[in-house]
């Protein structure tokens, strides 16, 4: 994997992944052991419990990132949601911007029609998230296509918003905003959507 170079000294990923920090914005989502009743506890106990090949396609669900998935699974047993929760902190903070293009290819686009959804692995989760989409007007649809292969023209990813509760207007309305960014920063904005996609994914293990 290369690193690309316009990435300065900061939070952005740099060659180092020692040392590398997640994007600006890859914090956004709650901690896991933040919530009221810590239910994460739970979701640790589960992926403790699977074999090796079960806990490896549970979180590959949850971020199609390898390196990430790799550092999770040796980071078991968690015995909680705590040690959970740094875990999936550690994980991403080590990715460089390689592997967040790989976590980004394994969503599908927003708004996309549904037999196409069918050729990614996840596509059950990604239909659901994207509940606000369904019953959109035709016009808002046309638009969210237009603005999808903008976005891919200028930043050479799919667009990714965590798209769970949001409307198809809404996530139309972000992907324009989020057009006249730089690259730079558009990296670590969706880098910090792919981190709350994966908390809730996480979420739903236990």
């Amino acid at each position: 994997m290369t690193h690309d170079p316009s990435h300065g000294p900061g939070p952005d990923p740099s060659a180092d992944r020692s040392a590398t920090k997640a994007p600006p914005g890859a914090n956004a989502a709650a901690p896991l052991d933040a919530r009221e009743g810590d239910p994460w506890d739970g979701v640790a106990a589960r992926l403790d419990a699977l074999p090796d090949a079960e806990a490896h396609a549970a979180l590959a669900r949850c971020c199609g990132a390898r390196r990430w998935v790799e550092a999770m699974l040796r980071a078991r047993p968690f015995h909680d949601g705590a040690r959970l929760d740094r875990a999936v902190d550690r994980a991403f903070d080590a990715l460089v911007s390689d592997d967040w293009l790989e976590a980004f290819a394994a969503h599908p686009r927003i708004g996309e029609k549904k037999e196409r959804l069918q050729a990614f692995a996840h596509a059950e989760d990604s239909e659901r998230e994207q509940a606000g989409v369904r019953g959109a007007h035709v016009a808002t649809l046309a638009a969210l296509s237009d603005g999808n292969r903008r976005y891919e023209e200028k930043f050479g990813h799919v667009f990714l918003v965590c798209a769970t509760g949001k409307s198809a207007d809404q996530m139309l309305a972000i992907l324009r905003s989020r057009l006249a960014n730089g690259p730079e920063a558009e990296l670590a904005i969706a880098a910090g959507e792919q981190k709350k996609i994966t908390r809730l994914r996480l979420a739903e293990l236990r």
